[in-house]
C-alpha cells in the first residue's frame, strides 16, 4: 500500500470519534424536533392569545389601520401579556441574572438560593426519615402494619391544604423562616424514598441471607452489609424524584407565608401585579434548579454505583 492510500485512510481514533458524534446527533435530533415544534406552537399562542388585549390598547381598535405584521410584532413585546412570547421569558431571565447582584431581591439567582434551602434541608430530612421508617418496617411486620396504611395516606392529603396548618403550628411553637418550609418539603419527599427503600431492603435473594446466618451475622450486619448496598440501585430513583417534589413543597410553602424571599414569594408578589413575564421567568427558573438538584443526585448516584463497581 502506497503512502498516499496510507494517508487518506481514517485512523480508527478518528472512525470512533466520528461513530460517537453520529450517535449523539441522532440521539439529540427528536429532542430538537420536538422543541422546534413547542416553540412554534408558543409563538402561535402568544399572538392568539395576546390579539385582543393587542388591538383593543396598542393598535387603536378593530377599525383601525393595522397590519397583520403590526399585530404579530404586538403580541410578541407586550408588557403585560396574557401569554408572554418565549424570547421575552428568557429576556426577562437574563436580565434578572446579570443585571443585579446576587444578594439582590430582583435576582432570580437569590429567590432561587432561599428555595434551594429550604428544599435540600427538606430533602435530608425527608431522605432520614423515609430510610428510618424503611428499616423498621422491614424488620418488623407490627410496624408494617401499624405505619403502612398511614405512609400511604399521607399522600392523599393535597400539600396545598397541609401546608397552611403546618405553617401555623410550627409558628405557634416559635419555629420561622426555613424550618416550616422545609417541613413541607420533607412532607413531600419521605414517601418515595419509604416506599423504595421497603423494596430495595427485601431485594436480596433468601440463600444470600441464609449465608449471612451462616456467618453468625447479627441484624446490623446485615442490614449494613446485604440490605443497605441491595437497597441502592432503588434508592437513587427515589431520591431523584423525592429531591424534584421537595422543591414544589418548598415552593408550595411560601405562597401561604407571604414570604418576601423565595421563588414562591417571586411568584406571588409577579401574580399581585399582574406581571405575566416575571411569573413564567419565576417558573422558568424553578425548573432549572429542579434539574441542577436532581443532577446532583445524579452525581452522587454515580459515585455511589462506581464504588460498588456497577459504574453507570
Amino acid at each position: 500500500m502506497s503512502g498516499a492510500t496510507m494517508a487518506s485512510t481514517p485512523s480508527p481514533a478518528a472512525f470512533g470519534a466520528k461513530a460517537w458524534l453520529l450517535c449523539r446527533l441522532q440521539s439529540l435530533l427528536p429532542v430538537a424536533v420536538v422543541l422546534t415544534g413547542v416553540l412554534l406552537l408558543w409563538y402561535a399562542l402568544a399572538v392568539a392569545l395576546n390579539a385582543p388585549g393587542a388591538i383593543e390598547r396598542h393598535l387603536g381598535g378593530a377599525n383601525a389601520a393595522w397590519s397583520a405584521e403590526d399585530l404579530v410584532r404586538t403580541t410578541w413585546s407586550m408588557d403585560r401579556p396574557v401569554l408572554p412570547a418565549p424570547h421575552q421569558i428568557a429576556l426577562d431571565t437574563w436580565h434578572s441574572l446579570v443585571d443585579w447582584p446576587i444578594g439582590n431581591p430582583r435576582s432570580l439567582v437569590f429567590h432561587a438560593g432561599v428555595t434551594a434551602q429550604a428544599t435540600l434541608l427538606g430533602f435530608v430530612l425527608g431522605a432520614t426519615l423515609g430510610a428510618l421508617l424503611a428499616i423498621g418496617i422491614v424488620h418488623s411486620q407490627t410496624l408494617e402494619r401499624a405505619l403502612m396504611p398511614w405512609i400511604v395516606a399521607s399522600q392523599t392529603v393535597p400539600v396545598l391544604a397541609i401546608a397552611p396548618i403546618v405553617l401555623v403550628v410550627l409558628g405557634s411553637l416559635g419555629f420561622s423562616g426555613v424550618l416550616p418550609k422545609a417541613v413541607i418539603a420533607m412532607y413531600l419527599c419521605f414517601f418515595p424514598v419509604t416506599v423504595a427503600m421497603v423494596q430495595g431492603l427485601r431485594a436480596p435473594q433468601t440463600i444470600e441471607s441464609e449465608l449471612m446466618h451462616t456467618y453468625a451475622a447479627t441484624s446490623w450486619q446485615a442490614l449494613w452489609l446485604l440490605r443497605l448496598p441491595s437497597a441502592l440501585p432503588y434508592l437513587f430513583p427515589a431520591l431523584r424524584v423525592a429531591v424534584a417534589a421537595g422543591l414544589v413543597g418548598a415552593i408550595v410553602a411560601e405562597l401561604p407565608t407571604g414570604a418576601e424571599a423565595g421563588l414562591g414569594a417571586r411568584l406571588l408578589t409577579s401574580s399581585y401585579y399582574g406581571n405575566t413575564v416575571q411569573i413564567w421567568s419565576a417558573l422558568l427558573m424553578s425548573a432549572v434548579l429542579g434539574v441542577l438538584l436532581t443532577a446532583v443526585v445524579s452525581g452522587f448516584e454515580r459515585l455511589a454505583l462506581r464504588h460498588r463497581g456497577q459504574v453507570r
